[in-house]
């Protein structure tokens, strides 16, 4: 039944403006300049009926794989069957909940539409998109499964599938009164046709459009969290809204030539968002601009580069899909851009499909949005003049990658992090034509994460097609602890005694030890303490290791000497060893007791220089040869002097 009624609601669609499958070739697809995108087929806004087209998304029915597309008119929303791209079926419109708008806005959860307008007291439509399985006699006219009335109007809505929550941007109250500045609306949509308002964020500026996003970009500062990048007319604003009761700000940045900070979109790394705004082309005079910026660390963003499309026409909606960016261009319709080198400032457009074949002059119509992310490749225009349009790519590619993971080691640094380069976890994927990227989320690491862990890799091609795998991390610590040793000194004996005693430098806090991971460290020192040293040059050496058995050493040279006689005291304090450091020559003078012997030895106790002499006051020696290090001058068997060779 449903086959015969389809058929004959295309026959009607082909007398009242229904356009079929037209390759791209030479140029054109039919009416419609073109370049590597072939149109499948088009439904004029006639029958549809309605005055004007806006908005679109898609919906995939997740037991069957049947595809549809959700346009935005100015009286409702239409709903297409495009499970059969070249003969699509318009199966009715859920009619606007109060007047007509030029805006409206849709987006889907849990096989449910959300709907918003900027007409006066529309709230947010909810629709059971199941709905759409069992129409038999099209097209119908549905009415919503349920409402949201906490608000009048809202331009735009966005969710985030991952946790459930409608945002409703740029909203106004019944009596046109800014709800929340403009900035967006939290709605529990956890079950789907029982929304629930939980607040909102004031913004210090009106909320055009937004992304919301469950953060696994690069910044590991807000790994996990719920991210905002809020469009906001003169400016871009980051907002963590992970907690509802308590939104915290990150960042706001603007840009040069700042008109009207329209939408923009993450790459698929999360480490660029592409931005449109939508009137330098009218008030600056310049070529279609996409705005990049770089949000490496999401507390410090900056803009990276712009790129200047080959036509005049405003820029509107865009999104990214694998390494494609997919951008309404309102009067040069649908522009495909490849970001794949977009790290090295490099942006290209590789294809794309107008649907307002008149001109690309910067003027609002044509193309309002486009929807990428069927996985038949299928991409739906809703154009403002001419309803909607479905093209796909010249050379399709609906194949998705071969993902193989291997094993990986992260090693942690000096705070106890550690990050995955999800290619790193590459072992041999493959693709039908080539491998893009590599994504995962659980790419940071601490000292918690030692050992073996589990990390899903998502490994993605040009078009987005996805496939993934499981990698082996080995997360490791290779650094050992960090030692401090107090510096060289020189000790006398006991007081009384023919020895000195070696005092516990741990417990006096002479020695201590830090590590990355190990928060409880224990020394160990040698000579031990309470060891009872004679005269002579010493090392005393402390050691400690970590959990991961890494060991830490430092060490320091004691020299212990017998207490001064008369002689030597005589000798010492008339007695000068310079220059000390020393790199050439070094003069000993002694002006109370003359030097009758000189002996110059290393670290180690070996004999560097050796001299007797018949109670001199002056003696030079040129020490240039030495390696630089440590070495001990011996005067008359009694005075020892700590010497520096630099």
């Amino acid at each position: 039944m449903k086959k015969i009624t389809l058929t004959l609601s295309l026959l009607i669609f082909t007398t009242l403006g229904f356009q079929a499958q037209t390759p791209c070739t030479g140029g054109t697809a039919g009416p419609y300049p073109c370049s590597g995108y072939d149109l499948q087929s088009s439904i004029d806004l006639s029958v549809l009926d309605a005055a004007n087209g806006n908005d679109s998304w898609g919906w995939t029915d997740p037991t069957n794989g049947d595809e549809y597309a959700l346009i935005g008119l100015s009286n409702g929303t239409a709903f297409i069957d495009i499970s059969n791209p070249t003969s699509p079926v318009y199966l009715g419109k859920l009619p606007t909940h109060t007047g007509n708008s030029l805006w409206r806005d849709v987006k889907v959860y849990n096989n449910h539409a959300y709907i918003v307008s900027e007409a006066s007291g529309h709230g947010m439509q909810v629709f059971d998109l199941t709905r759409l399985r069992t129409v038999t006699s099209p097209p119908v006219t549905f009415t919503e499964d349920a409402h949201f009335d906490e608000f009048g109007s809202a331009h735009n809505i966005v969710i985030n599938e991952d946790t459930g929550y409608a945002y409703p941007v740029g909203a106004r109250d019944n009596f046109g009164v800014p709800v929340f500045n403009g900035g967006p609306i939290f709605v529990n949509i956890q079950n789907p046709t029982s929304p629930v308002g939980e607040g909102g964020y004031g913004m210090d500026a009106y909320s055009h459009d937004a992304q919301m996003v469950t953060y696994c970009g690069p910044d590991p500062d807000y790994n996990g969290k719920e991210i905002m990048i809020g469009s906001n007319e003169n400016e871009i604003v980051i907002v963590d809204i992970s907690d509802k009761n308590n939104p915290v700000g990150i960042s706001t940045l603007d840009y040069g030539d700042v008109e009207y900070t329209h939408q923009g979109w993450f790459t698929e790394d999360q480490r660029f968002f592409l931005l449109g705004d939508e009137l330098d082309e009218q008030n600056v005079g310049i070529p279609t601009r996409t705005v990049v910026f770089d949000l490496n660390d999401l507390d410090n963003p900056s803009v990276s580069f712009e790129y200047f499309g080959p036509t005049d026409a405003i820029d509107h909606n865009g999104y990214t899909r694998g390494s494609k960016f997919y951008l309404a261009n309102y009067r040069a319709g649908l522009r495909v851009l490849d970001v794949s080198d977009i790290e090295n400032g490099n942006i290209t457009e590789e294809g794309f499909f107008d649907s307002y074949p008149n001109n690309d002059n910067a003027s609002f119509s044509g193309a309002w949005n486009v929807y990428p992310y069927f996985e038949s490749g299928n991409i739906v225009i809703s154009d403002m003049q001419r309803g909607f349009l479905l093209v796909k790519p010249s050379s399709l590619d609906t194949t998705p990658p071969v993902a193989n993971c291997g094993t990986v080691t992260v090693a942690l640094d000096a705070d106890g992090n550690g990050i995955l380069t999800p290619s790193d976890a590459n072992n041999g994927s493959t693709d039908n034509v080539s491998v893009a990227g590599f994504l995962a989320c659980d790419k940071f690491f601490d000292c918690a994460d030692l050992g073996t862990n589990m990390v899903e890799i998502e490994v993605y091609d040009a078009f987005g097609n996805i496939d993934t795998c499981m990698a082996t991390v080995n997360v490791v610590d290779n650094l050992a602890p960090q030692l401090s040793c107090p510096a060289d000194e020189e000790v006398l004996f006991d007081a009384g005694q023919n020895f000195y005693t070696v005092p516990d430098y741990v417990a006096l806090d002479l020695v201590s030890a830090a590590d990355n991971c190990t928060g409880t460290l224990t020394i160990s020192q040698d000579p031990a303490p309470g060891t009872q040293l004679t005269a002579g040059n010493y090392f005393i050496e402390f050691e400690s290791t970590d959990a991961s058995s890494n060991v830490g050493i430092c060490r320091f040279q004691l020299a212990v000497e017998v207490p001064l006689s008369v002689d030597e005291n005589a000798l010492e304090n008339g007695l000068r060893v310079y220059p000390n450091p020393v790199s050439e020559v070094i003069t000993i003078a002694s002006q109370n007791v003359g030097v009758t012997s000189i002996q110059i030895v290393d670290v180690s106790g070996k004999i560097i220089f050796a001299k007797t002499y018949d109670a001199i006051q002056t003696e030079t020696i040129n020490v240039s040869s030495f390696t630089q290090g440590v070495y001990f001058v011996n005067i008359n068997n009694k005075i020892t002097k700590k010497l520096i060779k630099k």
